[in-house]
């Protein structure tokens, strides 16, 4: 096959050593080239002209946001994306079935390309016209990770440490008070008002260490999006959110937490401009948010076992 890997260097786990490693592997049975991303939004230039010369496959290796930037230049059409492990979590990687460890899922992938496995149409999201892989989130969670990025350095160096105690900082700060999102469904569902809003496209929402956060078990690459809000930081509210999100039942419909499924259309509005996050990565403030589901519209290479659930 014809391969072409992105490679983000900045992200948190790129190594030189793993890098040339996981060159030398996919180059022994498949037509390799290797470019390195040097700036926001790169790899989608660079994925598209990949598939416009050809390539059967995008590997990319970075977190998140590489995945994302990539995901954005192959919208519709018929090459591969793999995404190996290269960030700080990983969520969209892990979610599909690859190990967390550059070595191991360069295995995984190298065997499911010898089976030869039918890439997966998956579904995405799409927010304000921008693609997302597995979840955009507006309130309390995207002013974590906007506080996060203005020392992105310490997200490299840190990791999670650095996440919980942005997570912190934000709890305790006057910014979670001053959120109020109304959420519409094109379905007629209605959320008055929330200091936070997630829509995922995968599940989990996010690892912590090897652990799972599951707010909503049921959404995959074969589904429509699903909803999670909350309408209060509040500490028994949080405590309540993560005791339901770790135990892998996914939110309840009760009291100050909404969970809903298969929402193929969402606008989320303040009369105040709100931050919100795609895919881990933060975007400036807005007023009004559209978020819509688009099926079979990436073909993500799932690994086989993996692949073969979703058939299900």
């Amino acid at each position: 096959m014809k391969l072409t890997l992105i490679v983000n260097p900045m992200a948190s786990s790129v190594k030189r050593r793993g890098l040339v490693v996981t060159q030398q592997r996919l180059s022994q049975d498949h037509d390799l080239s290797v470019h390195t991303t040097t700036r926001r939004n790169h790899a989608t230039r660079l994925a598209h002209r990949a598939m416009k010369e050809g390539a059967d496959v995008v590997v990319t290796i970075g977190g998140d946001g590489t995945v994302n930037e990539a995901a954005n230049g192959l919208l519709g059409t018929t090459c591969g994306l793999a995404p190996l492990p290269g960030g700080s979590t990983n969520v969209f990687a892990r979610a599909i079935g690859y190990p967390n460890d550059l070595d191991a899922a360069t295995d995984v992938l190298l065997k499911t390309l010898e089976a030869k496995t039918e890439f997966v149409p998956g579904s995405v999201g799409v927010a304000n016209d921008r693609v997302f892989v597995f979840h955009v989130g507006a309130g309390f969670d995207a002013a974590v990770v906007h506080r996060v990025e203005r020392r992105s350095p310490l997200k490299r160096f840190a990791g999670h440490p650095w996440f919980i105690a942005a997570a912190m900082r934000t709890w305790t700060s006057t910014e979670r008070e001053q959120l109020a999102l109304r959420v519409v469904g094109d379905d007629g569902r209605v959320i008055d008002q929330a200091q936070m809003a997630v829509a995922m496209n995968v599940n989990p929402y996010t690892f912590v260490g090897n652990r799972p956060l599951d707010l909503a078990p049921e959404v995959s690459l074969s589904t429509p999006l699903s909803i999670v809000a909350l309408d209060s930081m509040s500490l028994p509210n949080l405590a309540g959110a993560m005791k339901a999100a770790f135990g892998s039942g996914g939110l309840d419909n009760k009291g100050a937490q909404h969970h809903w499924s298969d929402v193929t259309g969402v606008t989320i509005t303040s009369d105040t401009p709100f931050p919100f996050q795609l895919d881990g990565e933060p975007f400036d403030p807005v007023t009004e948010l559209r978020l819509e589901h688009r099926p079979n519209a990436v073909r993500f290479v799932v690994p086989a076992v993996r692949a073969v659930r979703s058939a299900h």
